[in-house]
C-alpha cells in the first residue's frame, strides 16, 4: 500500500518582512491594510518573490499607496502581461485611518513604513506603522525613548 503524502502547511503566514525598519525607526500606531494586486503579483507572492526593503506608504489624493515594494514577476506566469515590479500599489484603509495617519505623518520626522506582508485567508495584508526616524534624533534622546 502506498501512503498518501500530505502537504505540510507552514504555521507562519508571513510572506516578507522589512527588518531594517525596526532598526531605523521608533515605531508607533500599528495597523493592518489590504493590498490591491494584479494576478501575476499574487502568483509571484505565492512563490516568495517579494521584498519590502525601502518600502513606505504615501497618501496621495486621499488614498494610501505602498511605494517601493518589489514583486519580481515569474517568467512562466506573466508572459502575456507587461509587468512593472516596483509599481505603486493601492492600500485599502478606512477614511478615519487615512486621516489619522496623514495628521501624524505631517509632523516633522514621521514616516509611514510597511513592516510585514502576510496572508490572512486568501487575501494579502500589510502591517504598517508610523515611524520616527532615528537618523534625526541625537544619541541621548534615542536612548531615553527606547528605554
Amino acid at each position: 500500500m502506498a501512503k498518501s503524502k500530505k502537504k505540510s502547511k507552514s504555521s507562519s503566514n508571513t510572506i516578507c518582512q522589512n527588518k531594517r525598519a525596526r532598526h531605523d525607526f521608533i515605531l508607533d500606531n500599528f495597523t493592518e491594510a489590504g493590498l490591491v494586486l494584479e494576478g501575476w503579483e499574487v502568483k509571484s507572492i505565492r512563490a516568495g518573490k517579494c521584498h519590502l526593503t525601502d518600502s513606505f506608504v504615501i497618501i496621495h489624493k486621499d488614498e494610501a499607496w505602498l511605494t517601493g515594494c518589489n514583486i519580481t514577476p515569474l517568467n512562466e506566469a506573466s508572459t502575456h502581461v507587461l509587468c512593472t515590479p516596483r509599481r505603486d500599489r493601492k492600500l485599502l484603509l478606512n477614511r478615519k485611518e487615512i486621516d489619522k495617519f496623514q495628521a501624524k505623518a505631517d509632523q516633522k520626522g514621521y514616516t509611514m513604513v510597511a513592516l510585514e506582508m502576510y496572508w490572512k485567508g486568501p487575501r494579502v495584508k500589510i502591517n504598517m506603522a508610523l515611524g520616527l526616524s532615528l537618523i534625526h534624533i541625537s544619541e541621548p534622546t534615542r536612548l531615553l525613548s527606547i528605554s
